[in-house]
């Protein structure tokens, strides 16, 4: 997987993520993804990828986008409408929560240096989503 940095839309696997959206922009989609990694015990790096785009995107369905959200796809999550945002809010932070526990993805982060630049966005993340 290339990265090229510590935000949650820096690799590719979340980039892709981020197009499949941004071609057929649903919530079913993004439900999905978050629920595959929230009942999993260990989720596999692009899964994890996959996830935190996922929360990435809900957050700024709930009006709350990270600082340097990729602007092609801003409108998109802007316009997205939850069904049930505060379930939809719920899924997500336990997704993460299972990736921050103990996921590839993490593992990965950890033999690095930005590791704890991984970490501080992930919990600006769940701070967004409380």
């Amino acid at each position: 997987m290339g990265t090229w940095g510590t935000g949650n839309f820096d690799n590719d696997m979340a980039a892709d993520y981020a197009a499949a959206f941004q071609d057929d922009p649903n919530e079913t989609m993004l439900l999905e993804t978050l629920a595959s990694v929230a009942d999993e015990g260990y989720p596999e790096a692009d899964e994890a990828s996959e996830a935190l785009a996922a929360a990435e995107i809900i957050a700024a369905a709930l009006g709350k986008p990270v600082r340097g959200f990729p602007e092609d796809l801003l409108q998109s999550a802007q316009n997205l409408h939850l069904t049930n945002p505060e379930s939809a809010q719920r899924l997500t932070r336990k997704a993460i929560k299972v990736i921050l526990k103990k996921s590839e993805l993490k593992e990965l982060w950890e033999e690095g240096d930005e590791y704890e630049q991984w970490i501080a966005m992930q919990d600006a993340l769940l701070e967004r989503l409380a």
